[in-house]
């Protein structure tokens, strides 16, 4: 798990830069504008956490949002952690963060995501987090790759819970 050295807590608008930066670095995920990353802190850190190192920089971050027809569900958009922190629990560490802290509508009941079938660090991250739970874990096709504009991948949607 995450080193006691480590804290984590609400984005500020003022991390969109650095975690741009580890989204663009992280290999797999499609890197929004840096625009969307402030406005996302500013609109959605409720629902977001970055992890920061001792000197307060960002290393990792979780942004999710509720979804407006299911309040009590939490939507997991973007996990990553820089690449000289991976592999010491850190996203599964965030993942447990957010899901445990205070929201103004209460704790999640359930979450979603999606996962490209390629992305098996993913698969094996929310796996994890299931069973840390002990939430089931249900898998269906959201959008298939024929919906895309370019060559992305097919988007599996994965639902998670109930949460405990």
């Amino acid at each position: 798990m995450a080193t006691l050295t480590q804290s984590m807590g609400a984005p500020a608008i003022e991390d969109g830069a650095a975690v741009w930066r580890i989204a663009h670095e992280s290999g797999v995920l499609d890197t929004n504008s840096s625009y969307s990353y402030l406005l996302w802190f500013r609109d959605f850190a409720g629902t977001s956490v970055v992890a920061r190192e001792p000197g307060g920089a960002p290393i990792g971050f979780v942004t999710g949002y509720r979804r407006p027809d299911r309040p009590g569900t939490l939507v997991i958009w973007q996990v990553a952690v820089d690449p000289e922190q991976r592999g010491r629990g850190l996203a599964g560490a965030m993942l447990d963060h957010l899901t445990a802290r205070p929201h103004a509508r209460g704790v999640p009941r359930s979450m979603e995501t999606t996962i490209s079938p390629q992305n098996t660090a993913s698969q094996r991250l929310f796996h994890s987090f299931a069973d840390r739970h002990r939430a089931s874990v249900e898998r269906e096709l959201l959008f298939p790759a024929a919906l895309f504009p370019d060559s992305h991948e097919a988007e599996y949607l994965y639902r998670i819970g109930p949460l405990r």
